[in-house]
């Protein structure tokens, strides 16, 4: 497998606070079986030792799959629990540490949202690049503007590591923002919120398919 597919270009990010009806394994298995190609367990709120419980059994969800673990924020639980990579917000640890941690082979993606910050994360040695808001985002408010398809765009001609573009994405415009240049998408509330997780991951993965062809 190539670092490209490794990254994957459907993440589903799961979550428990705009929902409260799956756990994080369920929304993982569903999500698996719709054609996610990454899970991103994130969960703010546990414990250490509740989050590496939970992320055992993530882990396990999609390596029954074979689909990519990522861990959100949690360097040394990303270790610990042998996940695939991790992903880093704006004020989590720093990508060089991270990587001396985690070693050469594990996953590194880090978020970005103006093209100062995609820069940064580029000459920093991530693998990928979250980057958003492009639209208005569901799960949680944000401070900024949406950055839009043009600002996309303008990114994506900026940096060379891949971009994952996330923020009120659906199967409705993913075609468009992978016309704009991202590698993939990442989704919280279009699958996690849901009526049907798995049948909406399937939708996303169609709409992926579809811009590529």
């Amino acid at each position: 497998m190539s670092e490209k597919e490794r990254i994957g270009r459907l993440h589903v990010i799961t979550d428990v606070t705009v929902q409260s009806r799956f756990s994080h394994e369920e929304l993982a298995e569903m999500a698996c079986a719709g054609g996610a190609d990454v899970i991103q367990l994130r969960d703010k709120h546990l414990g250490d030792s509740a989050f590496i419980a939970v992320a055992r059994r993530v882990r396990e969800v999609c390596a029954h799959h074979g689909v990519t673990f990522i861990v959100n924020d949690r360097v040394e639980v990303a270790r610990e629990v042998g996940a695939d990579g991790v992903h880093l917000g704006r004020s989590d640890a720093a990508i060089g540490e991270a990587r001396a941690i985690l070693g050469a082979s594990t996953i590194i993606g880090a978020s970005a949202g103006s093209l100062a910050d995609a820069l940064r994360v580029d000459r920093a040695g991530a693998d990928y690049m979250g980057f958003g808001h492009i639209f208005t985002a569901t799960s949680k408010a944000k401070d900024t503007p949406p950055i839009g398809i043009e600002g996309l765009v303008d990114l994506c001609s900026h940096v060379t590591i891949p971009v994952i573009a996330i923020g009120g994405i659906t199967a409705e415009n993913a075609r468009e923002v992978m016309r704009a240049g991202a590698w993939g998408i990442a989704v919280i509330a279009a699958v996690c919120a849901a009526d049907d997780p798995r049948a909406a991951t399937a939708r996303l993965r169609n709409a992926v398919e579809q811009s590529s062809r």
